[in-house]
């Protein structure tokens, strides 16, 4: 496994498109279905806007000035898909908002990935150079260990406000 932070961020994204494509595909009544990759989507989303928002963006921040206003457009898009997700955790498959709720969520989301890995990325990977993303990928790699696995988790809420007020 790399340890190069945004290949790690990459393959995040890799695996929470597949699970996007998952839920498109489960048919209008896998309300079961839905629901289990709902919960699979949440998790993975709390986990790496919480790795981005604790490691990942403030590093760049301070790094790469030219990707200050995609970082703050970044944060944004977290916003909003926190606040989805919150909404998301305390509903059913069989709201009739779910689907929507969910389409959005996901909309939003591949928009926000198309923008890191299209615009910044690049940018990113010519500033820091191989041996600072391999150190910050070390960081990813331990945060995720002690990450959120859910937005209604404390730690999670505290940092979702956080990055809110800042």
């Amino acid at each position: 496994m790399s340890t190069d932070a945004i290949v790690i961020l990459k393959d995040d994204h890799k695996e929470i498109r597949k699970l996007f494509r998952d839920f498109r595909s489960a048919g209008p009544n896998a309300t079961k279905t839905k629901r289990d990759i709902v919960g699979k989507i949440i998790e993975a989303l709390t986990v790496h806007t919480y790795i981005e928002n604790e490691c990942m963006y403030p590093a760049v921040r301070e790094a790469v000035p030219d990707v200050e206003d995609d970082i703050l457009e970044s944060y944004e898009e977290h916003h909003v898909a926190d606040l989805l997700v919150m909404e998301l955790v305390t509903m059913k498959p069989e709201d009739e908002r779910f689907d929507a709720k969910t389409t959005v969520l996901i909309e939003n989301v591949e928009h926000h990935i198309e923008e890191e890995e299209s615009e910044w990325f690049p940018q990113v990977r010519k500033a820091l150079g191989r041996k600072e993303l391999q150190r910050l990928g070390g960081e990813l790699l331990e945060l995720k260990k002690t990450a959120p696995r859910s937005p209604a988790q404390p730690s999670a809420l505290k940092k979702t406000l956080d990055a809110i007020v800042k």
